[in-house]
């Protein structure tokens, strides 16, 4: 009877955390795939990027070629997925700098950590606090959505965390009063943040975000990138064990530092990275490189890399010391997550009691939505 008992509470946890649990992906109004393309049944939340800031007003304003494809979103979301949520993501920084979402350019994203004037410009006066908020809610409603979504924000100095303090406390209050004047759903909030909330001169004010915020995406990627580093690297590592470039410490420092496990979701990306390697014979995980292969940064989406190895009919390695696949095509270099390592992090996730994961981007993964399904 004990037994028994047991066994009907254990079934009744693991129905209660698969109802809970999260599978979110970020989905680029920019990009040629259709809305229409992707199997939104896979997903319980689809973030459409990006809102932009209005520099001279503060203002949350959509760029006319993605109006069509932003106002559409969640009622073709919604035909396949009726229970799906839509998220309507707001880019925080310089304007029109958002084109390695296209692909990745992560080169280019780690150039733009410094470039967030119009932000932080807007979070230091209060009438222009009021201005984003206001508006932002407005697009979130007019357009469909069911959410908003801040990416990715960097503070680096006192006076920034200290305005963000504010801006939170008030972005949360319009939130939840919204629902009490107009008889509407809650607007759910989140915020995309980097892999660690310490990292350089980047100290997120974590006991803020944790008060305000409904979950954190964690970037848990793109640790090493062609266009920087001269070895080939694991760019989106679970562990790594002679740096802390990995995902298992970020999210143990998140934890750490006080954001409950179940307000983070894992990064799952949908990309990998070409490396030219210096000599074809050594293409172990930390092998010398000259540099980026392939494309213009180096980055590949999932779908391209099937390609390739189902051209060449090569067979890629999975390496479960940093839970990586990868590969070796002539001279090139990939390394990328497979089913194995994506497998193997959503295990991890659960493990510690995360909320969820959250791909970058979806339509990266292949015809057969083969990386989606395994999540």
């Amino acid at each position: 009877m004990f037994k028994t008992s047991i066994l009907v509470l254990l079934s009744f946890l693991n129905l209660a955390n698969s109802k809970n649990w999260i599978r979110s992906g970020y989905v680029y109004a920019g990009n040629e795939f259709p809305v229409s393309g992707i199997d939104s049944r896979l997903f319980t939340h689809l973030v459409c990027a990006f809102a932009y800031i209005n520099s001279s007003n503060s203002e949350i304003y959509i760029e006319p070629s993605d109006e069509t494809y932003m106002s559409t979103f969640t009622e073709i979301v919604t035909s396949k997925n009726p229970s799906a949520k839509t998220l309507l993501s707001i880019w925080a920084g310089k304007p029109h700098s958002s084109m390695f979402f296209d692909m990745t350019n992560s080169s280019m994203f780690f150039d733009m950590i410094n470039s967030y004037s119009t932000f932080f410009g807007m979070i230091n006066q209060s009438s222009h606090r009021t201005s984003f908020i206001r508006s932002a809610m407005i697009a979130a409603r007019r357009h469909g959505f069911m959410g908003l979504d801040l990416s990715y924000v960097f503070p680096s100095t006192s006076a920034n965390k200290a305005n963000m303090r504010s801006f939170f406390d008030e972005w949360r209050e319009a939130i939840n009063s919204e629902p009490r004047k107009y008889d509407t759903p809650r607007l759910i909030l989140t915020m995309g943040a980097m892999y660690s909330p310490v990292m350089d001169s980047i100290i997120y004010p974590v006991n803020d975000i944790k008060r305000n915020f409904d979950w954190v995406h964690v970037r848990s990627f793109d640790y090493h990138v062609p266009s920087k580093d001269r070895f080939t690297g694991a760019h989106a590592a679970l562990y790594d064990p002679s740096s802390n470039l990995n995902t298992d410490y970020g999210i143990n420092e998140w934890i750490r530092r006080g954001l409950p496990a179940n307000k983070l979701l894992i990064g799952l990306p949908y990309h990998g990275y070409a490396w030219t390697l210096v000599n074809s014979n050594d293409y172990a995980i930390g092998a010398p490189a000259k540099g980026k292969a392939l494309t213009a940064d180096g980055s590949v989406r999932y779908s391209y890399i099937k390609w390739y190895l189902n051209n060449y009919g090569v067979k890629p390695v999975f390496n479960s010391t940093y839970v990586v696949n990868y590969c070796k095509i002539g001279s090139f270099w990939i390394g990328f997550d497979d089913v194995e390592a994506i497998k193997t992090k959503v295990s991890y996730a659960k493990e510690k009691g995360l909320l969820g994961y959250n791909v970058f981007q979806i339509p990266n993964d292949d015809a057969d939505w083969i990386l989606s399904t395994t999540g």
